[in-house]
């Protein structure tokens, strides 16, 4: 624990579920999606992680096709200890990146599963989410499927990531799901309907992806032109035109808030989350180790009722423009 880091609180996943820091790490950006990065580097994040707290570590077979949780390997082996380790499946790609389709079937889940116990070079996963949701196969199905993992000891605990509140109640009355992991944040609160909700009537924690609007909230994007060539933002609908024009105001008003009351942007839209409930737990990426220890003291922000009503108002005079991700891949959400 570094003298300027406070101590992470701690949150359980789910009613039985492991016990985490109230802030994980996601690991997607050292791999794929948002430029180039380098593993070394990546390392000494990933242990700046571990010696600050942060001990949940969320990756999944599909980011970089397998290097992600390879790049992992070498952290698990000397500190496995000290990891609540997450990993997902059902995502399939081919070796250029390339997404073929969506698998949930059971021999695909055991089949998935043993490629990443073996790519992490651990012999169980902590965590193990279905990352999206195969409409063509009954999710009692693939959930029988993880139990059986569970029972075997190759998993400890399993989560859904984008299901819809029917596919959770279904999923449950085959195993206990502990957690939920989907994208919410200060731009993307659909969750707050009927799917967070359900989680807590069944005892599901909640884990909220790109927790900082993949940056945005951050107030430092404010073209796409300053993204890498290989950045899969500058395709985003809410990164272009009239929509960008319209989410830099909430990023804006935002940042002005965050100045007045003493945080960083990101410090502020993460302690939002938190105080949204204790069955919440955001995993926010970052390939740097001062934005990792910014996003971790965000965690032992109080918000006053005044406050919560401020960036209530805010939210309210700031509707965010644009689909959150590009049309095509819509449809696999909330499934």
């Amino acid at each position: 624990m570094t003298p300027s880091t406070p101590t992470i609180p701690q949150r359980t996943l789910g009613r039985n579920g492991p016990q985490v820091s109230a802030l994980g790490l996601g690991c997607m950006g050292m791999s794929d999606f948002y430029g180039t990065a380098d593993d070394a580097h990546s390392l000494a994040v990933l242990n700046h992680a571990l010696d600050i707290g942060v001990s949940l570590l969320d990756t999944a077979d599909m980011y970089g096709v397998g290097a992600n949780e390879r790049l992992l390997a070498p952290l698990l082996s000397a500190r496995r200890s000290e990891v609540v380790l997450a990993t997902k499946f059902g995502n399939v790609r081919a070796p250029d990146g390339k997404l073929l389709r969506i698998d949930g079937s059971p021999a695909y889940v055991r089949q998935a599963c043993e490629a990443s116990l073996q790519r992490l070079g651990v012999d169980h996963i902590d965590l193990y989410y279905q990352h999206r949701v195969d409409k063509t196969v009954p999710i009692e199905e693939t959930v029988g499927a993880m139990a059986d993992l569970v029972r075997q000891g190759k998993v400890r605990h399993l989560g859904l990531s984008e299901a819809s509140a029917a596919t959770l109640r279904r999923a449950a009355a085959v195993h206990p799901i502990a957690a939920l992991q989907t994208e919410y944040s200060l731009w993307t609160r659909d969750v707050e309907a009927e799917i967070l909700p359900t989680c807590r009537e069944l005892g599901i924690a909640l884990v909220p992806y790109s927790p900082l609007g993949r940056g945005f909230l951050t107030g430092t994007i404010r073209n796409v032109d300053s993204l890498d060539s290989s950045d899969w933002r500058r395709a985003n609908p809410r990164f272009q035109g009239d929509n960008l024009s319209a989410n830099l105001a909430l990023a804006d008003a935002l940042g002005e808030l965050a100045t007045a009351w003493g945080y960083s942007p990101a410090q502020l839209a993460l302690a939002w989350l938190l105080d949204q409930g204790p069955d919440i737990v955001p995993i926010p990426g970052t390939r740097r180790i001062e934005r990792l220890d910014e996003n971790a003291a965000a965690a032992c922000i109080q918000f006053s009722d005044a406050q919560r009503a401020q960036m209530a108002a805010m939210l309210a005079a700031h509707p965010v423009a644009g689909t959150r991700y590009p049309e095509a891949a819509m449809n696999a959400l909330n499934a």
